[in-house]
């Protein structure tokens, strides 16, 4: 993991939806207002999941704006963040992701080939037990592959609208506790690895 280059700037939140977006009573739309200078990362076809395009559409916002950056990601977002980061780890400067309901890449084999890589930076996976787009232990792997805390929210369905989520403070939680981890410590010290899980875990 890597801290971000400047601590003393608050970083900016930066979401990323997933299929047809985010739309306004969605849970990410609430976050974003609960953060000063929040971006969102369009998609010029939300209908038509790409992950070369949507995860370049990642990589340009970031190189575009000025970080540093904590990213928030439901669904398809989630797999196109972590094959944006994956490609390119430097770009941008990111302090954290905070990955929501990952859509399963099994369901979108035609949108592009996704292999998932530990990530340099501090992350949190949320899984849900009834959760259509993937099972709860599809969530736990890929967690386990990216180097992520893993937290089960439990019968939250998709975590989207349809399952009541609309305004969400433990989002807030978890973006906070992303950027508090964002130390240079946790590059150097395998302890604040497991501290890390523990405090996301206590927020769930």
């Amino acid at each position: 993991m890597r801290a971000f280059s400047n601590p003393a700037r608050p970083p900016r939140l930066v979401t990323v939806p997933g299929l047809r977006g985010s739309e306004a009573a969605h849970w990410q739309t609430w976050l974003e207002r609960q953060f000063p200078r929040s971006l969102r990362v369009e998609q010029d076809d939300w209908g038509a999941p790409d992950l070369a395009r949507w995860s370049q559409a990642v990589r340009a916002l970031l190189a575009r704006e000025r970080g540093p950056f904590v990213l928030a990601a439901h669904s398809y977002g989630c797999l196109a963040t972590a094959h944006a980061l994956a490609q390119r780890p430097g770009v941008g400067d990111v302090a954290g992701v905070l990955f929501v309901a990952p859509a399963s890449p099994t369901k979108f084999t035609q949108a592009g080939a996704f292999d998932a890589r530990r990530l340099a930076v501090p992350s949190i996976v949320i899984g849900s037990e009834t959760d259509p787009w993937m099972p709860l232990a599809d969530a736990r792997t890929l967690a386990q592959r990216l180097g992520s805390a893993f937290v089960n929210l439990g019968d939250a369905g998709h975590v989207n609208t349809a399952a009541g989520y609309g305004p969400w403070p433990r989002a807030k939680d978890f973006i906070e506790t992303l950027v508090q981890c964002a130390a240079p410590a946790l590059a150097r010290d395998a302890g604040a690895g497991r501290a890390f899980a523990g405090a996301a875990a206590a927020i769930a």
